[in-house]
């Protein structure tokens, strides 16, 4: 999310009009701060910070907050929180699984905490499940820390790999129904940049997809007063690729925003009615969802009146923040 993060004391308490402190102040020690946007900063409270480490390529750190429970930051920048993540991860993946007629193989591209790997199993047709993060360190981390995922891990479904995604992904000889994008945005420069290329979409991903295969990747934030870089950029990328494109959003509490993701395929999946979709979810998924159900997924494939604009021009070198 953020650009800049610290830790800090409680900020200098208000004085009310009789000289004493106003009753509202805060009694917590930590506050933690961190740049959404230029000229907004997002500050909640943390009770303790529960650990701390650090890898070849970030450093990892797990606090305990006052709004939003446990929260995992990666780099300094929030990554998920145990009061709403389950609100990303399910708009993740249960609409690509709810819209294939029999998903069984699914590659998931980072994920290391292996959230979006537990939202996957929940599905009973699901037979294999690949998870591929660079980073071993995350990924021990999160299996000891976050207690949600502990089975998850022990899955014998669920294949963690070490490695570049994107080279295991082009090396694999095995195709999936659904291939998963659970990376950090694309920044020019950054190390997730060339996961999110036309070229890597149409030689590596097009290719390790099953026959009406499906394809989606979380694509940024898609708010109002966002900067709507990635969210256009991803969309009009994939429009290049394949056939049938959609977007779609929903709020994250603690993102501060709304979010954005995008589904891909070259085969037209007809949009149940809300009524099909609780079927589907009554007979294929083993759990029960917090968030999804079939008017939930009706709802979030409505985009506002914005969004829909934005995603109506035609790419620029104006519009688009960086080549992909």
């Amino acid at each position: 999310m953020g650009e800049a993060h610290v830790i800090c004391e409680d900020p200098p308490k208000e004085e009310n009009y009789d000289g004493g402190y106003n009753s509202r102040s805060r009694k917590n020690s930590l506050w933690y701060e961190e740049e959404i946007d230029e000229g907004l900063k997002w500050t909640y409270s943390v009770s303790r910070v529960l650990h701390t480490g650090a890898s070849e390529f970030q450093d990892i750190a797990l606090l305990e907050t006052q709004p939003f429970g446990k929260v995992l930051l990666l780099d300094g920048k929030m990554q998920s929180a145990e009061a709403d993540e389950f609100v990303y991860h399910e708009a993740l993946v249960h609409p690509a699984l709810l819209s294939h007629p029999n998903p069984q193989t699914v590659f998931i591209m980072g994920g290391g905490e292996g959230s979006t790997a537990r939202e996957v199993l929940k599905h009973k047709t699901i037979a294999k499940v690949v998870m591929c993060d660079i980073d071993k360190e995350v990924v021990d981390f999160c299996q000891m820390h976050l207690s949600v995922n502990r089975d998850t891990f022990q899955s014998k479904k669920l294949d963690v790999i070490i490695r570049d995604a994107r080279l295991e992904l082009e090396d694999c000889l095995e195709k999936f129904d659904i291939v998963i994008g659970d990376l950090a945005d694309p920044m020019e420069g950054g190390p997730c940049n060339q996961l999110y290329t036309k070229a890597f979409y149409q030689n590596i991903v097009k290719s390790k997809l099953k026959n009406g295969g499906i394809f989606v990747t979380q694509a940024g934030p898609a708010g109002i007063l966002s900067n709507l870089d990635v969210f256009p950029s991803i969309y009009h990328t994939l429009k290049q690729v394949f056939r049938y494109v959609i977007p779609y959003t929903t709020h994250i509490p603690s993102y501060s925003d709304v979010w954005g993701w995008v589904m891909a395929s070259n085969t037209d999946y007809i949009y149940q009615n809300a009524s099909d979709i609780d079927s589907i979810i009554k007979s294929r998924i083993n759990a029960s969802l917090k968030f999804m159900d079939g008017e939930t997924y009706s709802g979030i494939l409505k985009l506002n009146k914005q969004q829909r604009q934005i995603l109506s021009k035609s790419p620029t070198s104006t519009t688009l923040p960086f080549t992909f």
